[in-house]
């Protein structure tokens, strides 16, 4: 990589900074759970499927609780209780309870002893079958080797999960490293989880647990065929996060969204909510070895890439304290930025230099996320190919670690398979002409380059040491980050988060820490 010097002061001050707005919120972690992590709790203890009306069982059981304001314990204990007391599994004890046939909370209580030697057999039996489909991965990249760097990831979006295999398949087949299956629009603020294969979705494909299924299996069969492994992501965001997350770490996936702020900032999802869905979210991943990514790129849909350049640091360096909270290692930290400079800035290539160097310098480890040019895309189908290719060259010049490939009818349709073919094909040319060149490329000291890498980190420290004086809750408050205002108390999911009980039980994140390393 092109060699770029950083002030090692302001690299410690932002990193600091950074690290105390993250442990400013350990007391939200520690004391309080919410309506999606008791659903993925059980979903864990392998409660699936629908119950009248077609409602998830995940959703009818923490409902049921709730309604009898029996949630603080945590979901599990409950469960657990009436297993034993029943001597079925929780499944059958969920159907019940889908049935108005059981009140989990008139059953007798059972030895606790009992219980939850009962809640560790059935939490292990999960771990287990987790560590198995990460050594499964592990066999695959052993048999076909690592994936390159850039590694090229595209999106498949039709709606249909059976078109999303087809189009998958053909474009593993044209030189695809990643597939992302992108979810149907608005998913994200579903507080639910749709069960079952889908063939209806708008502007994407449900994320569910069985269209994880799917893919993962056809992505297996492509990855034989190719001998190399194709990875497969989706996005744990939103109202769902962890339960996304469980679900894919269950079928395999190999990556997922999973951005601290993004749900707070883009879909004005409850600050406390999101944080703390977060919080276990990623360590589902960091135990199942899910590479996380971050959408630090939607931050320059409503900003300017040049003037709140600092913003993109800043949140990277803030996504990857809550991920080391988690238990996220360096190279599972897909941090994100984007290639969203106006074209019409002059030097705007080596603004977008001296940002992509900064990113791949501050975090050497991580396999870093690079998004194309789309707030500048438009009907000139050539000059946006055109864009792409320069965003390609970049990316390849500079190291990073996965390429999202644009599109050159990004702001025309969804795209068709040859669209995606030509994509891959742009970036295949441009990888191998571009080559090792980044060895042959010094920096002038005092260049431009530097200058303006330098002028982001330290406008990155002094942003994040002011929101580490005034508190991250307030600063979201006023709009500091991405131009837009978020309240503590408001937004969707609020009713969500509850305190947790002095005998709460989470099988699952005491494990999970413990095996991780976590306090």
């Amino acid at each position: 990589m092109i060699k770029l010097e950083l002030s090692p002061q302001n690299v410690e001050r932002a990193r600091n900074a950074a690290a105390r707005i993250a442990d400013s919120i350990d007391w939200l972690f520690r004391d309080f759970s919410s309506v999606t992590i008791e659903r993925t709790v059980l979903r864990l203890l392998g409660i699936d499927g629908a119950g009248k009306n077609g409602k998830p069982l995940p959703n009818v059981v923490v409902d049921h609780l709730a309604e009898l304001q029996a949630l603080k314990r945590g979901a599990a204990w409950w469960v657990t209780n009436a297993a034993v007391a029943r001597d079925v599994d929780p499944q059958e004890v969920a159907e019940m309870v889908g049935w108005d046939e059981i009140d989990l909370t008139t059953i007798p209580v059972q030895d606790n002893a009992l219980v939850l030697r009962r809640m560790e057999e059935i939490a292990e039996r999960t771990l287990a079958h987790l560590r198995l489909q990460r050594a499964r991965r592990e066999e695959y990249l052993q048999k076909f080797g690592a994936r390159r760097r850039p590694a090229i990831y595209v999106i498949v979006a039709t709606g249909n999960i059976h078109e999303d295999v087809i189009q998958a398949r053909a474009a593993a087949r044209e030189g695809a490293d990643i597939i992302a299956v992108i979810r149907s629009t608005a998913q994200s603020l579903l507080d639910y989880v749709p069960y079952g294969a889908t063939t209806v979705g708008f502007g994407g494909t449900y994320a569910t647990q069985e269209n994880f299924r799917i893919m993962r299996t056809a992505l297996d069969e492509v990855s034989e065929e190719e001998r190399r492994y194709i990875w497969l992501t989706n996005y744990a965001s939103g109202l769902c996060m962890p339960e996304i997350s469980a679900m894919g770490a269950l079928e395999r996936l190999d990556m997922m969204l999973n951005d601290a702020m993004y749900g707070i900032l883009f879909r004005d999802i409850n600050p406390r909510r999101t944080l703390l869905d977060q919080y276990f979210s990623r360590m589902i991943n960091a135990y199942a070895g899910v590479e996380i990514q971050t959408g630090e790129d939607n931050y320059l849909t409503t900003a300017d890439a040049v003037e709140k350049a600092y913003t993109v640091t800043a949140s990277q360096l803030i996504n990857e304290q809550f991920a080391i909270k988690s238990g996220i290692k360096p190279e599972k930290m897909g941090l994100g930025h984007a290639f969203e400079i106006n074209p019409d800035l002059p030097d705007s290539l080596s603004y977008e230099l001296a940002h992509a160097l900064l990113t791949r310098t501050l975090f050497p480890a991580a396999p870093v996320k690079y998004m194309p040019p789309t707030k500048f895309a438009s009907g000139n189908i050539f000059f946006t190919h055109l864009l792409d290719a320069m965003f390609n060259f970049v990316g390849q010049l500079t190291g990073q670690g996965v390429q999202l490939l644009g599109m050159m009818t990004e702001a025309i349709h969804t795209p068709h398979l040859v669209d995606r073919s030509l994509a891959i094909e742009n970036a295949q040319y441009i990888f191998r002409a571009v080559g090792n060149l980044a060895e042959h490329i010094q920096l002038e000291p005092d260049g431009f380059i530097p200058r303006r890498a330098n002028d982001v980190l330290a406008q990155a420290a002094d942003f994040l040491e002011g929101v580490a004086d005034e508190g991250l809750f307030i600063a979201l408050g006023k709009g500091e980050f991405a131009d837009i205002k978020r309240c503590e108390t408001g937004g969707k999911g609020q009713m969500g988060v509850f305190p947790k009980d002095d005998d709460y039980i989470n099988p699952f994140l005491t494990k999970m820490k413990r095996e991780l390393g976590l306090s």
